[in-house]
């Protein structure tokens, strides 16, 4: 099954995953979600898939995120400014059929890779 990651170069847990799914023989798609940034539907459909409100998908400390109060913006509201400024969304994040892993740590991406219970 094919895998994308959405990847950040200049993040260490993003090359740390890309790593990690290299070592396990699987070349992703890469995405690099700062180029090619996110819709609002690809979000909602990322968070569908890794089963988690946008707030927890959130980087607070990035400046773009600075002076927002993000636990309190509506879920839609949230969505959008993500899409606007995609440095503030959480990374890497892979993604292999319907399942998604957030990389934190980057070991988390490898849960994508087992097969269904």
């Amino acid at each position: 099954m094919p895998v994308r990651i959405y990847h950040n170069p200049r993040c260490n847990n993003s090359r740390k995953a890309l790593a990690l799914l290299r070592e396990k023989g699987i070349e992703p798609e890469i995405v690099e979600y700062l180029k090619t940034p996110y819709s609002v539907d690809g979000l909602k459909d990322l968070l569908g898939r890794l089963d988690m409100p946008a707030k927890a998908l959130v980087r607070k400390k990035e400046a773009a995120a600075a002076g927002i109060d993000w636990a309190n913006l509506p879920e839609a509201a949230l969505i959008a400014a993500m899409a606007k400024n995609p440095i503030i969304v959480e990374r890497p994040i892979v993604v292999s059929g319907r399942r998604a892993a957030l990389g934190r740590p980057p070991e988390k991406v490898l849960s994508v890779l087992k097969s269904p219970a």
